[in-house]
């Protein structure tokens, strides 16, 4: 790996604006981001629905960066940050893998700079001062049975979902239903992503809502004081963090909301910073585009006000033949050792009735996607041509990704075509009007993004739109929570589901992250710990080196 300071220079960063972090780590100083400047154009990495393993988003990035500097630009990777849950849980960690990472891997996958440890303690200081505030007599009136805000931890822990708190019997405290999220579905964790500065840090986070008063009016973080002190933790965590890929591309890692519960991207003085200093900025967003891409598009590109200027849609054979078990009639699957599918290629259609929705996706935002097929080494040339016919077909651009086993070479195809998408100077649109009522802009993306028919409501939801209008927070985009597992919202509607309808949940308002959270099924903002978590067979050798992190 080159020196921190070395891959700061080759990105123009003058020395002065970068704090090291170790040798292969710094801090960029906010002083680095000019929004006058702003050259960067952005290249948008989605993908198709995905199987539980994920179908290599990052990788592609990570690979796509890489290709993009072999043929003579500045570009820059933008990822998200990755979250203990995940890594000690089913997917493993986030930073690529193969000829295609981002490094020092095991430092940025297990805890990098501390940014999502002070993100927990901002969120949970907010926590403490509700609690202190009603246990010194309560002068804001906040009901104890309407607060909202929960703690939070960054790990995977099913049993925090319901806790209680006030037990210990001291004057003035009431015991009370709680519970925990996980610090990536945080509102601290959106907030800080979408914020654009110290000023607007403090001042988003002042308008986090907590609860209620005993007159149904909202409480907020900045009426109990906590704002100053929550932006104060998040001082150092507020700087982006650059980083490299295995071949010295510079990469930006800061942020790491989830794209089923948030908006799935990096965050937003991180993508500015690659604005200002590169050509092009390749932007991985969480899970298909019916999550991360619609919400890059919908709330991010909105919020910063700049443009998507390209698409790559990431599929795998593997995630074809994984939704082609729902298509009608026989089909003939067998596994190998390691589990993986095995479909023959007239088997594939219900798969690339998937990929052709998200295609779609991309295209009802005015944007022509390319397809990029990332290659594992069990696929056969039979599926990969079948597929690329396929793409044919649908008259858009198909380039096979190799860059896991190949690095930036793995991936020069699939750079020269998005250098060229980008070139033709498409304009990503939102699907909705922030004019539109919330449930207007509900059943858009129901109607348009996930192909469904129409929406239903439970009487608490509905009352919760109520509040929300009563409040003034109508007007606010949407964050839909939901499966990843498929365009609706039941995880075992596989391929291209038709003729169904979408059961809000819930409907909560982020004000800090100017947004207003959907929840749709059974989503949990705390997951839990597989039978067999990673974390099993992971352990640290007598010389310090960490073993069994993915």
């Amino acid at each position: 790996m080159k020196d921190i300071n070395e891959v700061a220079k080759d990105l123009g960063i003058p020395l002065p604006l970068v704090s090291p972090f170790g040798n292969y780590a710094a801090k960029i100083s906010l002083d680095a981001i000019d929004q006058s400047k702003r050259r960067g154009k952005v290249i948008l990495v989605t993908a198709m629905t995905p199987t539980p393993h994920g179908e290599g988003k990052t990788v592609t990035a990570i690979g796509v960066s890489m290709a993009l500097n072999k043929l003579g630009h500045r570009a820059v990777a933008i990822i998200r940050q990755p979250s203990l849950g995940p890594l000690f849980g089913v997917k493993g960690g986030a930073t690529g893998g193969g000829k295609s990472t981002v490094e020092p891997s095991l430092e940025i996958n297990m805890r990098f700079t501390g940014d999502i440890d002070a993100i927990s303690a901002s969120h949970n200081l907010l926590s403490a001062m509700i609690d202190n505030h009603i246990f010194h007599g309560n002068p804001l009136r906040i009901d104890p049975s309407s607060v909202i805000w929960k703690r939070t931890v960054d790990m995977e822990d099913r049993a925090l979902r319901k806790i209680k708190v006030g037990l210990s019997e001291e004057r003035h405290l009431t015991p009370r239903e709680d519970g925990y999220v996980i610090t990536a579905a945080s509102e601290v964790m959106a907030t800080f992503c979408l914020a654009k500065d110290y000023p607007d840090l403090t001042a988003r986070l002042g308008k986090i809502i907590v609860g209620s008063n005993e007159n149904d009016e909202p409480v907020t973080a900045g009426d109990l004081k906590a704002s100053g002190a929550m932006c104060a933790i998040l001082r150092d965590a507020f700087l982006p963090n650059l980083a490299q890929t295995c071949e010295g591309t510079p990469a930006l890692i800061h942020g790491g909301p989830f794209g089923n519960l948030a908006t799935g991207t990096s965050s937003l003085v991180s993508i500015n910073l690659g604005l200002t200093l590169s050509d092009f900025c390749v932007i991985e967003a969480g899970f298909g585009s019916d999550l991360g891409g619609e919400k890059f598009i919908d709330i991010v590109s909105r919020v910063g006000e700049f443009n998507v200027n390209a698409a790559i849609v990431v599929a795998s054979i593997r995630a074809i033949k994984y939704h082609s078990k729902s298509a009608s009639g026989p089909i003939s699957v067998s596994s190998t050792g390691s589990g993986t599918l095995l479909v023959s290629g007239e088997n594939l259609v219900a798969g690339i009735e998937n990929l052709e929705k998200h295609i779609e996706n991309m295209k009802s935002f005015g944007i022509a996607p390319i397809v990029a097929i990332n290659k594992f080494p069990e696929d056969t040339e039979e599926d990969i041509n079948f597929v690329k016919q396929a793409c044919r077909n649908l008259n858009v651009e198909c380039a096979v990704s190799s860059t896991f086993e190949d690095g930036s070479n793995g991936a020069i195809e699939l750079a020269e075509l998005a250098i060229e998408a980008a070139s033709r100077g498409d304009i990503a649109t939102p699907i909705y009007s922030l004019h539109d009522s919330t449930e207007e802009k509900i059943l858009e993306i129901i109607t348009t993004i996930y192909g469904g028919d129409d929406s239903e409501y439970t009487p608490a939801s509905l009352s919760n739109i109520e509040h929300l209008r009563e409040y003034g927070f109508d007007s606010l985009p949407i964050c839909i929570a939901k499966t990843s597992s498929s365009l609706s919202d039941d995880p075992e509607k596989l391929g291209r589901p038709r003729g169904f309808k979408c059961k809000v949940d819930e409907v909560r308002i982020a004000a800090g992250a100017g947004f207003n959270v959907v929840h749709m099924g059974n989503i949990m903002t705390m997951p839990g710990l597989p039978l067999h978590p990673a974390a099993e067979n992971m352990y640290v050798t007598p010389d310090g080196i960490v073993v069994g992190v993915h």
